[in-house]
C-alpha cells in the first residue's frame, strides 16, 4: 500500500467509516468481553467490503486510518510495558522470549522461501505470528510499503490461526500436564495477539493469566528491535539511487520513549488510562480499515501458500513456545 499523500480535507468519508466501524466494534467488545476489539473490527470492516462495493470516496480516509492512525496506536503500546516486570521474568525467560520471536521469524523466512512465497509476504506473516499479531503486521508494513494483498492476507492468517490457539493452547498444557506457571509462559510465548494472550490465560487459570500477558509484552518489546532491522535493510535494498526510508521509524522512537516513561514512572495514573483507552481505539480503527481491504477475491488471487506459511509458522512459534516454557520451568 502507497503511503498516502491526500489532503486530510478530501478524507472525511473514509475517516467519518472508520470512526462508524470504530465505535461499533468497541461497542460489540463491550457486550463480548472474551472478543478482542481488534478482531471484531478486522471481520467488520472485512464484511462491509465483501458485503457491497465501498465508495472511492472513502478511500483517502481510510488510508490515514490504516498508516498515521496505526502508527499512533503502536506507539501507545509502549505504554503497557514496564522493564520492571519484564526484566523480573528472569534472564531464562528472556532468553526464551529472545529465541520465539528470533527463530520465529528466521524459520518463517525459510519456510516460505521454500514454498516460493515472495520476501514481503514471508516478513508480514512472520512478524505477526512471532510478535503481536495483526498488529506488527501493520506496524512491518508501515517499514516495507507491502501490497494490499499481501497486507490482507497475512492479517487474515494471523487472525485465523491466533483465534485457534486460544483454546489449543489450554487443552494441550492440560494433557501434557503442565503447571499454571509454565502452561501461561507457554501461551505469552505462542499466541499471536494480545487479547487472545489474556483469553487463554485465563481459561489456564488466574497464576497463568498474569505471567502469560508478560510474557506477552515481552514478546511486544521486540518489535521496536525488529522493525528497526527491518528499516536498515530497507535503507541498504534501496541503495543509493532511490529514496530510502528512515534509520529508525518515529512511531518505533515514540513506542520506545513511552515504554522509558512508563518504567521510570513519571506518567500519571489518568494519562495511563487515557493513553491505553486512545491506543485500543487508534488499533480498533486501523484494523477496520485494513479489514476492508481483505477481499475474497484477493485470497483467491494470493492462493493457499501463505495460509500454509501461516500454520506452519503457528506450529513453530507454538513448539518453540512450548520446549522454551518446560526448559525454563
Amino acid at each position: 500500500m502507497t503511503i498516502l499523500r491526500a489532503p486530510v480535507s478530501g478524507a472525511a468519508p473514509g475517516l467519518a467509516f472508520a470512526a462508524v466501524g470504530t465505535a461499533v466494534a468497541v461497542a460489540v467488545n463491550t457486550l463480548v468481553p472474551a472478543v478482542s476489539p481488534l478482531l471484531i473490527a478486522i471481520v467488520l470492516g472485512a464484511i462491509c467490503a465483501n458485503a457491497v462495493p465501498l465508495p472511492a470516496a472513502t478511500r483517502p480516509g481510510l488510508a490515514i486510518v490504516s498508516k498515521t492512525v496505526l502508527r499512533i496506536g503502536v506507539a501507545l503500546l509502549g505504554l503497557q510495558l514496564v522493564l520492571g516486570d519484564i526484566l523480573g521474568l528472569g534472564f531464562g525467560v528472556i532468553a526464551m522470549v529472545v529465541v520465539i520471536v528470533a527463530g520465529g521469524i528466521a524459520g518463517t523466512l525459510w519456510i516460505g522461501k521454500l514454498l516460493g512465497i515472495g520476501y514481503t509476504q514471508r516478513l508480514l506473516i512472520a512478524c505477526g505470528s512471532s510478535i503481536c499479531g495483526a498488529a506488527a503486521v501493520a506496524a512491518v508494513d508501515g517499514v516495507v510499503d507491502a501490497d494490499e494483498e499481501e497486507v490482507a492476507a497475512a492479517i487474515g492468517c494471523v487472525v485465523v490461526f491466533g483465534t485457534v490457539m486460544i483454546p489449543t493452547v489450554p487443552f494441550l498444557a492440560h494433557v501434557f500436564g503442565m503447571s499454571e506457571l509454565d502452561a501461561g509462559e507457554w501461551a505469552g510465548g505462542s499466541i499471536h495477539e494480545v487479547a487472545q494472550v489474556v483469553a487463554a490465560g485465563g481459561m489456564i487459570g488466574s497464576s497463568a493469566l498474569g505471567v502469560a500477558v508478560v510474557v506477552k509484552l515481552a514478546r511486544v518489546v521486540l518489535l521496536a528491535p525488529v522493525l528497526a532491522v527491518i528499516s536498515i535493510r530497507q535503507r541498504s535494498a534501496v541503495g543509493d539511487g532511490g529514496k530510502r526510508p528512515p534509520l529508525v521509524p518515529l512511531f518505533v522512537l515514540g513506542f520506545l520513549a513511552l515504554v522509558v516513561a512508563r518504567s521510570v514512572d513519571v506518567v500519571p495514573e489518568p494519562v495511563l488510562d487515557l493513553g491505553q483507552h486512545i491506543q485500543v481505539i487508534a488499533l480498533t480503527g486501523a484494523m477496520f480499515a485494513l479489514g476492508t481491504g481483505v477481499r475474497l477475491s484477493l485470497f483467491r488471487t494470493v492462493g493457499s501458500r501463505p495460509f500454509i506459511l501461516a500454520s506452519c509458522a503457528t506450529v513453530l512459534v507454538g513448539a518453540l513456545g512450548l520446549g522454551g516454557a518446560l526448559i525454563v520451568g
